[in-house]
């Protein structure tokens, strides 16, 4: 058994800087990966979906040369070099943490599986060979999630793929359909869409983006179509097969019609599951919910004295910069003495469709719910200059504003360079500022965060 100030489990966005963090305070600190350095953002998630976002847009662009007065030859995408640009940015940002996790004194980096033999004792398997014994008081866990199998019947016998395996494709799918409506069916529906697939998106609730308001959803949905996909709301998938000629044949039920559509491949995008099951938490009495999500206070502290869990394994929501504050959290709390929270801390996102969805604070249906007294600023993207300027004006601005304060409550940015946009209210709200001085600001021209101006005299 050999002893540490601190055992970290995963290497993830919290996880990495964590374990550096505390090494560098002198703690002796032991941080077990399983796979890979960079947990999901990096390796499967938020690095190599963008870089292929990015190679769909210029796709998307092309095609549309056209429209500026710029005329190419015929298109045609090859997707090894595509894969190939995603796996070089994602090596280069992998092997990046690993190096500095491995030049970082007083950290043992040690690759395998972890399991809890105790409450404060740890069993590593090692990646290539062997087991260790490690036990210390201080234990976080950044073990994240996985795409969740699809429960539907007939999958066991037809190959599907999820947000991981797509990304591996070297050719075009014929005509993918998608189960689930999120973020990550409508990213990889609309990528695919614009490499040349054709592509059917079957979601079971009435609209896309359940969290989203109905407005906003309604004009996600409409920017799909428009590209070409086909968007099917308020739709079971009720069973799959493969067909005599290898291709899937995928049956959906609305209301009492069912259909069969057919299809080349089969992404399930329904959901993720948390990577605690092989963790052996009841050997700690870690407190988790019937999902298996570790159960913790607003300070990341689980049921347990001296055991944390920070980012995607402890529920939602699952973004990379909410894992990397929980970094910042505990980092606060147990090196420098602090009493950091999560509590109210806003969160914001972007869904990377084109135009961008960029999202923080309330919806609307939020605050009505929370009776708040609000007005909804809200305009199209085709009253902004900069968006017709480009011919990318597509989505709409909307913004919920406190009556009674003028301070901004939440934003949906659905536009070019939402998430752009979306974060210039954000550090309005984190600066409490009223909605006025957006509005009365004097912003450069012809910009984006000029339709601020114009934005906020539409509040009704």
């Amino acid at each position: 058994m050999t002893q540490y100030d601190v055992i970290i489990i995963g290497a993830g966005q919290s996880g990495g800087p964590l374990s550096s963090a505390f090494a560098q305070a002198g703690r002796k600190t032991a941080l077990i990966e399983r796979e890979h350095i960079g947990g999901t953002c990096i390796n499967e998630g938020c690095t190599p979906t963008k870089t292929m976002v990015a190679s769909a847009r210029v796709a998307y662009l092309a095609g549309r040369s056209a429209d500026y007065g710029v005329h190419t030859g015929p298109i045609s995408i090859d997707m090894t070099t595509v894969r190939k640009r995603k796996r070089d940015i994602v090596d280069s940002f992998r092997s990046g943490s690993e190096r500095r996790i491995k030049e970082t004194e007083g950290l043992d980096l040690f690759m395998g599986e972890a399991t809890f033999t105790g409450p404060k004792t740890v069993q590593v398997r090692l990646n290539d060979g062997g087991t260790l014994e490690l036990s210390a008081d201080t234990i976080c866990i950044n073990t994240g999630e996985r795409p969740a199998q699809p429960r539907l019947e007939g999958s066991d016998n037809v190959p599907w793929l999820n947000s991981t395996s797509i990304m591996e494709l070297d050719s075009v799918p014929e005509h993918l359909l998608i189960l689930g409506g999120g973020y990550v069916g409508l990213e990889f529906g609309q990528m695919f869409r614009r490499f040349g697939s054709q592509v059917t998106i079957v979601q079971r609730g009435t609209q896309l983006l359940a969290r989203e308001d109905q407005d906003v959803a309604e004009a996600v949905a409409e920017i799909l179509r428009q590209d070409g996909i086909e968007v099917l709301l308020h739709t079971s998938a009720e069973r799959v097969r493969k067909t005599d000629d290898g291709h899937i044949a995928l049956t959906v039920k609305s209301g009492n019609e069912e259909r069969v559509i057919p299809g080349s491949h089969l992404l399930a995008a329904a959901g993720r599951t948390p990577n605690s099951a092989k963790l052996n938490l009841a050997a700690t009495g870690v407190e988790v919910d019937k999902r298996g999500y570790i159960l913790t206070n607003d300070r990341l502290e689980t049921n347990v004295p001296g055991i944390y869990a920070l980012g995607d394994i402890k529920g939602p929501p699952a973004f990379t910069h909410i894992s990397y504050d929980d970094f910042r959290i505990l980092r606060t709390n147990l090196i420098e003495n602090g009493n950091a929270s999560i509590k109210n801390r806003l969160v914001p996102y972007t869904v990377f469709i084109d135009p961008q969805l960029g999202r923080v604070g309330l919806t609307e249906a939020e605050a009505r719910k929370q009776n708040k007294n609000i007005k909804i600023a809200k305009m199209p993207m085709d009253y902004v200059a900069r968006a017709l300027e480009v011919d990318e004006s597509r989505g709409l601005m909307k913004v919920i504003v406190d009556v009674d304060t003028k301070k901004i409550l939440g934003a949906a940015i659905l536009g070019i360079e939402g998430g752009e946009i979306m974060s210039m209210l954000e550090i309005a709200m984190l600066g409490k500022l009223p909605y006025t001085t957006l509005q009365e600001a004097v912003f450069a021209h012809p910009t984006l965060a000029e339709s601020l101006n114009n934005l906020f005299g539409s509040l009704a």
